[in-house]
């Protein structure tokens, strides 16, 4: 009912329009000396100029004020019993004044009744010609050609301006331009909500979180705060606390990502289309993930929506804008609040969820934004749906906050996603003390850095930095996978290929992509060989000297800044400059194992599937050869090979052989004493 009166309205105001098309085209034909001429509009006969260069008189058109005012009248009751009559939201959002709306009226009659563009033909005197010309439509609505200001309302006015008018044909004189009104607007004024076909690819979703303090940026956009500019920490939400403040403000929400706007042929023609259709709901425009050097005055003033709002985690650039904004810096989330979010999210995914399954514990590892658990959340529940009993686990809450990692650090590092545990570690209780201990703070740090400010002052972040020393194949790379799986995190492990450049400079400017690629990730970031980036400082004898030192600085100041966790793993801790060292949170020392885990080692690695002989004798495997965990682990691998090809069960041959080619592999003598009395089954 409420559509229906505001179409009425619209279609009414329509046929008081027609009365006065119909005076003009009477005194067109009045004036006419051959109105039955078949060849009209394609000559001009010598009485047609002879009438052009008479005096021109303009025809006096009456104004139906009573009915007009009747109409509104009825529009007036219909607004205040609730109706939405669209015609006079748009002029309002707008700013239109009523020559403005008769002028639209005029350039949309022909898409609401087909007559009128028969009409406009007669009256453009060119019947190819059906859509009311800028002179034609100045005579309906009473103004002359020479009137400056009527003019300009066509010229640069809001109807032009804000996309609702355009005027097509502009190598004509400007009285002879068509006027046509895009059919987006068109449909909103019959009751269409569907967004223009151009912004498909740029609107983004902001779900409904009941998250951040929206008061004050309400109070601020009722005061009549045009722009704002929201800064968003990495667990912030500036869209969320945006949708909200609008909300409370009695605004629409429309929402764009300024990452697939610029990527439109043609951005600033969908910002005013984006900035058009907010104007269309009574809605402020949400423009998300704003990066430097993104923005600039011309796109800004594409996108003048009223409000606009802004949202991205760099500092504002006041060459954005050519007015300053309202500068809004948005909270961190906590990880009580987003405890409360999942919970939340759950409920109304799954009511009969788990009661004893606490999202708490399960996801405080991961830094994530508001919107970004709810549809985490979504995640999980359709994950849920592979299980036999269909129940959420926290596997699945984790697995729907892994989803939510972007994909930029998979083009710079390695992703493992881990497949071992800590049973699968044999090592010293040191060692996995320590171990245990870098989950434990990756799993707290927030509430330990953030909440309880326990690293206050110098701009650092909540990252947590671990060093793996140890000689090669004593299990750091094991080592970093377990703790990432412990974490229901993936492992990331850098290539070096890809970071170290001969180049003066490039070093750190692929370490700078590898830490801002990773800063929107929540995974575990691993330094393998670490010692060829983080190595010790030297003395500045040259230039070489004096580069290599500002990588090693640079590296300093990027690891106190990080908020993630990252692993370096070196074979020669000695190398490691002292200045990261202090930085470490924790020192992992990886000792070549010893007889007792050489043998449990050995009883891992060979796994149970893995059929042995009888002749297996692992505790001489493990007392006479020196071999570290990755060592062992090869070994075992190459007497599958064999067994395998044999198609029999593992055999101390197998072992033996296994282990010769390890030591060869290593550049070690086979000595007799060492391999004792299998030393004859060598080839």
């Amino acid at each position: 009912m409420s559509e229906d009166v505001g179409l009425q309205y619209l279609l009414d105001r329509v046929r008081l329009l027609e009365q006065r098309i119909r005076e003009l085209v009477a005194a067109r034909r009045a004036e006419d000396p051959q109105p039955d001429d078949p060849f009209r509009g394609l000559y001009l006969s010598e009485d047609a100029v002879d009438r052009l260069l008479a005096p021109a008189s303009a025809p006096v058109l009456t104004r139906p004020d009573d009915a007009l005012a009747a109409c509104e009248l009825r529009a007036d009751s219909a607004q205040a019993a609730g109706a939405r009559v669209r015609l006079r939201e748009l002029a309002a959002a707008f700013a239109l004044t009523p020559l403005d709306v008769d002028l639209l009226l005029i350039a949309l009659a022909g898409d609401l009744d087909s007559r009128f563009e028969q009409l406009f033909g007669y009256l453009n005197d060119d019947v190819t010609r059906r859509r009311p010309s800028v002179g034609v439509a100045l005579a309906l609505c009473g103004e002359p050609l020479g009137s400056a200001a009527a003019r300009a309302r066509l010229a640069g006015g809001p109807l032009v301006r804000e996309g609702l008018l355009r005027v097509d044909d502009p190598e004509r004189p400007f009285p002879s331009r068509a006027l046509r009104v895009p059919d987006r607007v068109v449909a909103h004024l019959l009751g269409d909500d569907a967004p223009d076909a151009m912004l498909a690819g740029v609107l983004a979703d902001v779900p409904d979180v009941d998250w951040g303090e929206a008061g004050p940026l309400a109070a601020a956009l009722g005061a009549g705060v045009d722009l704002a500019y929201l800064r968003e920490p990495p667990t912030g939400s500036g869209r969320v606390l945006a949708a909200r403040a609008l909300t409370a403000a009695g605004r629409g929400v429309l929402a764009v990502e300024l990452a697939r706007l610029l990527a439109e042929p043609d951005p600033p023609a969908t910002a005013r289309t984006a900035a058009r259709e907010a104007g269309l709901r009574g809605a402020g425009l949400i423009v998300a993930s704003v990066v430097a050097e993104a923005l600039s005055p011309p796109l800004v003033e594409a996108l003048s929506a009223r409000p606009l709002l802004l949202v991205g985690e760099v500092p504002w650039d006041p060459a954005w804008a050519a007015v300053q904004p309202l500068l809004v810096e948005v909270p961190a989330s906590t990880p009580t609040e987003r405890s409360r979010l999942w919970r939340a999210a759950l409920d109304a995914l799954a009511p009969g969820r788990d009661a004893q399954l606490d999202p708490g514990p399960a996801t405080e590892q991961f830094l994530l934004r508001p919107e970004q658990v709810a549809r985490a959340a979504r995640a999980a529940a359709v994950q849920s749906r592979l299980g036999a009993d269909g129940r959420i686990t926290a596997g699945h809450l984790q697995a729907g906050a892994r989803a939510e990692n972007g994909s930029a650090l998979q083009r710079l590092a390695r992703r493992v996603e881990p497949a071992v545990g800590w049973d699968d570690l044999i090592l010293p209780t040191a060692t996995r003390t320590a171990l245990q201990e870098v989950a434990l703070r990756a799993r707290h740090r927030e509430r330990v850095l953030g909440e309880w400010r326990m690293r206050p002052g110098g701009g650092r972040g909540m990252g947590v930095a671990a060093l793996f020393a140890g000689d090669s194949g004593t299990g750091k790379t094991m080592s970093a996978e377990v703790v990432a799986g412990s974490l229901g995190l993936d492992l990331y492990v850098v290539d070096l290929a890809t970071v170290v450049d001969k180049y003066v400079g490039e070093t750190e400017k692929n370490l700078e992509r590898i830490f801002a690629a990773a800063a929107g990730v929540n995974g575990v970031l691993l330094f393998d060989e670490a010692d060829a980036v983080f190595g010790k400082r030297s003395e500045v004898r040259d230039a070489h000297d004096r580069y290599a030192n500002v990588e090693s600085a640079y590296l300093l100041q990027r690891m106190e800044s990080f908020d993630g966790l990252v692993l370096l793993a070196t074979n020669l801790r000695a190398n490691i400059d002292d200045a990261f060292t202090r930085r470490l949170d924790v020192l992992v020392d990886f000792p070549v194992p010893d007889a007792d885990h050489r043998l449990a080692l050995w009883d891992r690695c060979l796994a149970p599937a893995l059929r042995r002989a009888d002749d297996v004798d692992l505790p001489f495997l493990a007392t006479s050869f020196e071999l570290a965990g990755g060592g062992i682990r090869s070994a075992s691998v190459t007497a599958a090979y064999l067994a395998a090809e044999d198609g029999a069960e593992v055999t101390m041959g197998h072992l033996i052989t296994a282990v010769q080619r390890e030591y060869r592999k290593m550049g070690r003598l086979c000595l007799e004493h060492e391999f004792g009395r299998y030393y004859a089954l060598l080839g």
